[in-house]
């Protein structure tokens, strides 16, 4: 008889504290922008502090846990259509549609949180680099960032999608993890590190990119 899937620690904490308040910090992002007004300024603020985590994930996957690891989960095209055929074995982590989906997102928040930097409505909103660029490229990257937010609405509506299907149709929950850090696993898996050592890297790397930022908006 086989036996069932056991709980393997797959998502480290410094990774779903990422993931949540990337959420947190999309959402916020675009009520602001939208309500405008006085609310500009925190919509700033939340980019600010995008930036700062976007730069942190991308440290992360390469010093984080074993699942937040680009190497573990970014897969070549072959891999990928070996998925989308079922002829990859499930593993842990993000499989490799889910891989194209993780390094697009932050792409695009990252290309977001920076080109914001740059830009201004023309009355009285003005990034805190905006000076630094001329008046047409300021107006390019603002148009740019106003466009690239249908691009992460697309991709954040692609992704709940995602997170739907494999719920109702394959019968697997990918939001539990994301939340307690333990996902089913085949025996014999690799659990990630997820100690007290991990978070305290974690949380020095976070705080070096948010000083980065800090310095860079301040100048």
């Amino acid at each position: 008889m086989d036996r069932a899937p056991r709980p393997l620690r797959v998502w480290d904490l410094p990774t779903r504290l990422f993931h949540w308040t990337l959420v947190l910090l999309l959402a916020g992002s675009f009520v602001t922008v939208k309500v405008g007004g006085s609310l500009m300024v925190w919509h700033e603020r939340l980019g600010f502090a995008a930036l700062a985590l976007a730069l942190f994930r991308l440290i992360w996957g390469v010093a984080g846990g074993r699942y937040a690891r680009f190497a573990q989960f970014v897969r070549g095209p072959r891999s990928v259509l070996a998925y989308l055929r079922g002829a990859a074995p499930g593993q842990p982590g993000h499989n490799p549609v889910g891989a194209l989906s993780v390094l697009a997102l932050l792409a695009a928040v990252a290309f977001q949180a920076v080109s914001g930097l740059f830009t201004n409505d023309d009355i009285a909103f003005e990034g805190p680099l905006a000076r630094y660029v001329s008046g047409a490229w300021s107006s390019a990257l603002t148009t740019w960032h106003r466009w690239n937010e249908w691009v992460i609405l697309g991709l954040v509506a692609l992704h709940v999608a995602a997170i739907v299907y494999y719920r109702v149709v394959r019968g697997r929950d990918l939001i539990g993890p994301m939340v307690t850090g333990d996902a089913p696993a085949a025996a014999g898996a690799v659990p990630s590190r997820d100690d007290a050592g991990l978070r305290l890297r974690a949380l020095v790397i976070f705080a070096g990119c948010a000083a980065l930022v800090g310095w860079l908006v301040s100048r």
